[in-house]
């Protein structure tokens, strides 16, 4: 079960570092009901092969000009989506007086094609403006693309002191794709596993100004995603408030005050949601420390110990040489057990578990073992047609076949199989791969739906035994440009993929909750593994290869299979 007494669901997180700082272009982020995934719907491509992305930049809003059109004031009024400095202070001017306090701009925002926009006048005091959208941000912060229909959005105008004013617009702001980043910047919500080991990320978007204040709010007040909120847990109970509705800095501490019975709560709930407070406001710049207030007084708290989801950044690999760890000389470290297990079966592909005591593997002749660092490798799944397997924090292996994806088994550290229930991919028609998040929490799939090839990560629902039960509903994060090769998490928030498109393949670096970016990847490659600063992809002939900014360069031969890792021995 998720928490206990008074705790509720949470959902997860990720700081404003790495990839999420310098994506730009969009993927495609979109919930999928609890019965399946949509055979339509949202898509916000990435930055395609060999195009670079934008550097992040702030931009600077204009002021009304007197004598201006009503079309050049409606204008002027979404351009200035740019400038979210005192709530849209400078989007304000363009208001007339009684309009000031109706317009609500954190509701939303709606990422367009600049190029596409038309704007038409309909007498004086009309004008609308035609919108290609290509992805939204709600008021939650929440990433969700479109599929790049057309929206019209209707505004209305007066003469205020004889200058043009709108007494009418849609609440939210209006930004291009590629203005987006410099407006709106990642940060993560932190939550917990339900166990309270690890700590989940879930990727919000917020303008830099006032950040501290929305992250906050958002994790105290606010709910998690709704894909994720049967698979995390959070410490701060529902009778706990944000006192004010500002978080402020002193000396880079951030002071939240809380309301509500916190001095009824015990000190290892308060720890608990220091634990979630300092990662998610320290993605912020300036922010050093989180101080918890009451009725002006500072909580006692200590941020808890959480498990790492680290690891080893060597090499994991088969070759003729064995199994294990490779150096730089192309020598195989072995992994106690491991590594003479291995040499008994022929493996296609290898998971080994985080603590190395185990691994999954699917044989040559496509069966599913589990293969131990004591005692005798077990064949847990003969069904044909079976895809890698996967396996999670608890030592769970997954395994479904290819053409039957409700067919998803998990087997425990008792061998027997539990039939993971609901139908979470009953629209697809084929899953190609799957690969489970090192904290357990999330599976992320590479599955057919309407004949489209698209990637898919949901929750993992466990019982209070941490026995896995249901998948949560789907968050579609992108539809592929061709047929889906491999995937797995780089790290606890950004997935790697691998697919054809038309005569070549790329590799696609996946924010869970935000968008993507594309890198053209050598031909003929298989697999992928690795961290975000470090992806390495398996070529069909053995070639090793590991990315250096946009380039990928040779690093090994005679790879015979490029092993997955979920974690390192704590």
């Amino acid at each position: 079960m998720i928490g206990t007494g008074g705790h509720r669901p949470a959902a997860p997180r990720r700081a404003r570092r790495g990839i999420l700082a310098a994506v730009l272009a969009a993927a495609a982020v979109v919930l999928a009901g609890c019965t399946g995934l949509p055979t339509s719907g949202p898509v916000f491509a990435g930055i395609a092969p060999g195009e670079v992305a934008p550097p992040d930049f702030s931009f600077v809003p204009q002021k009304p000009q007197d004598g201006a059109s009503p079309e050049q004031i409606v204008q002027g009024f979404v351009d200035a989506g740019i400038g979210p400095e005192g709530t849209w202070a400078v989007a304000q001017l363009y208001l007339a007086p009684s309009f000031k306090d109706q317009w609500k701009p954190n509701l939303n925002a709606t990422i367009d094609d600049r190029a596409a926009r038309a704007y038409v006048s309909d007498g004086d005091d009309k004008v609308s403006l035609t919108v290609t959208q290509r992805a939204t941000v709600d008021a939650t912060g929440a990433y969700k693309p479109s599929d790049g229909g057309q929206s019209t959005l209707p505004f209305t105008l007066a003469k205020v002191k004889g200058q043009w004013r709108i007494t009418h617009a849609p609440n939210g702001i209006v930004l291009g794709a590629d203005q987006f980043t410099g407006v709106f910047h990642p940060y993560a919500l932190m939550y917990f596993d339900p166990g309270w080991h690890y700590l989940i990320p879930d990727v919000r978007w917020f303008p830099s100004s006032n950040a501290v204040t929305r992250i906050a709010d958002k994790l105290i007040d606010g709910k998690p995603s709704p894909w994720l909120a049967g698979s995390v847990a959070s410490a701060f109970p529902e009778n706990i408030a944000l006192a004010r509705p500002s978080v402020p800095l002193s000396d880079g501490v951030a002071q939240v005050e809380l309301s509500g019975p916190v001095l009824s709560l015990e000190g290892a709930t308060l720890n608990r949601m220091q634990t979630q407070l300092l990662p998610s406001l320290s993605s912020v710049g300036g922010v050093t420390d989180v101080s918890m207030v009451y009725q002006g007084t500072a909580l006692s708290a200590q941020p808890v110990a959480t498990a790492s989801t680290r690891i080893d950044v060597r090499p994991l690999a088969r070759t003729d040489k064995g199994f294990g760890f490779l150096s730089a000389t192309g020598q195989v470290e072995p992994i106690p057990g491991i590594t003479e297990a291995m040499a008994t079966v022929h493996p296609d592909a290898i998971t080994l578990a985080r603590d190395y005591t185990s691994a999954a593997v699917r044989t040559a002749t496509g069966a599913v073992l589990r293969v131990p660092a004591k005692g005798q490798v077990r064949t847990l799944d003969a069904r044909a047609g079976l895809i890698d397997p996967a396996v999670d924090a608890l030592g769970y292996i997954w395994s479904v076949p290819a053409r039957t994806p409700g067919a998803l088994l998990a087997y425990g550290p008792d061998d027997k199989a539990v039939q993971i229930s609901g139908g979470a991919w009953s629209n697809a028609s084929q899953v190609s791969a799957i690969s489970i998040s090192r904290d357990g929490t999330r599976i992320a799939a590479i599955l057919t739906v309407g004949g489209e090839s698209t990637v898919a990560v949901f929750g993992i629902v466990r019982d209070a035994d941490g026995v896995p039960q249901s998948l949560g509903d789907g968050l579609l994060l992108t539809k592929l440009p061709g047929l889906g090769i491999d995937l797995t998490w780089l790290d606890e928030s950004t997935l790697g993929i691998l697919a054809h498109a038309g005569d070549t393949t790329v590799e696609i670096q996946q924010i869970i909750g935000g968008p993507g970016t594309t890198t053209v990847a050598p031909d003929g490659v298989t697999t992928i593994a690795g961290t975000p600063a470090m992806v390495r992809l398996r070529g069909a002939d053995g070639t090793l290869y590991s990315q250096r900014g946009s380039n990928w360069e040779q690093t090994g031969t005679g790879i015979l299979t490029v092993g997955q890792a979920q974690g390192m021995p704590q």
